[in-house]
């Protein structure tokens, strides 16, 4: 059985959904795993799906409902689900590097 960490993210193509956005992803067992690299270019943006995190490098400030946080390398991530709970994601660094995994 392979594990969601144990997936080879070097093998898999980067894809660009937005300025200032790469990712690679893979599904396993009703679950997305993704590999989001957000740089200083990225425009301001709202998500709605729940996913946790980890920031394997960079720095990034995530806007919540009720407050900012600003998350350094090795910190985990939480983003709730549903749109009470919208964030806004800003790197602070030049670029920031997420392990993501959320619901498909």
């Amino acid at each position: 059985m392979t594990l969601p960490y144990q997936i080879r993210f070097d093998q898999i193509e980067w894809e660009t959904p937005m300025i200032g956005v790469r990712q690679k992803y893979a599904d396993r067992d009703g679950r997305r795993i993704r590999l989001v690299e957000y740089s200083k270019g990225m425009p301001p943006h709202w998500c709605e799906k729940g996913h946790c995190g980890y920031l394997i490098s960079g720095k990034m400030e995530i806007e919540y409902a009720d407050g900012t946080i600003t998350y350094c390398q090795g910190d985990g991530i939480y983003i709730p689900d549903g749109p009470s709970h919208k964030h806004r994601g800003k790197v602070l660094s030049d670029k920031a590097l997420v392990f993501f995994m959320e619901k498909i």
